[in-house]
């Protein structure tokens, strides 16, 4: 023990020497940053094209939702995450623009039809209520909202989980 006591401070006393060989290697120098929006893949469609398929799903939600349809926010999720396998846009690209794509197109018929005077307004006032919400229309529709972007995020996610992975992309 006195060995010990005499080796304290002095060079080598410690064994960091000895890191090397257990599975340390030397200081590797830093790679620069690539960041993941920055890769280029060649099967990436241009922005107007999912501008066009945004815009365009954001249209047969409206017109569906006019003739009572409420489901189709997720369809519309779901080919719009079927769609992204092939885009190869990032999620925290696309989720955003698919929740948008279903307010827009649940939220303009809703404003259309309040606009033409129809009782929009008073329905989402008892809805509110009903759910325990402050009785206020803006609430009762915000809720109608939420519900459609809801949907359209569960179906992207599902359509993104149906389409298999290109083999390139599982490690990188």
């Amino acid at each position: 023990m006195t060995a010990e006591f005499r080796r304290l401070g002095k060079r080598g006393a410690y064994r960091l020497g000895q890191l090397r060989a257990q599975g340390v290697g030397e200081h590797r120098r830093p790679t620069a940053f690539r960041p993941r929006f920055a890769r280029h893949r060649a099967h990436h469609w241009p922005v107007s094209a999912w501008l066009l398929g945004l815009l365009a799903g954001a249209v047969v939600i409206a017109a569906a939702t006019r003739i009572g349809w409420w489901f189709t926010p997720f369809a519309a999720g779901l080919g719009a995450g079927l769609a992204n396998r092939v885009a190869g846009w990032p999620a925290r690209t696309a989720v955003p623009a698919v929740a948008a794509m279903g307010a827009v197109g649940w939220a303009a018929p809703l404003w259309l039809g309040a606009l033409r005077g129809e009782p929009y307004g008073a329905v989402a006032r008892v809805i509110a209520a009903l759910a325990g919400l402050p009785g206020y229309a803006a609430v009762g529709l915000g809720l109608t909202v939420l519900i459609a972007v809801v949907q359209a995020i569960t179906g992207y996610w599902l359509g993104r989980a149906l389409t298999p992975r290109p083999a390139d992309d599982l490690f990188r």
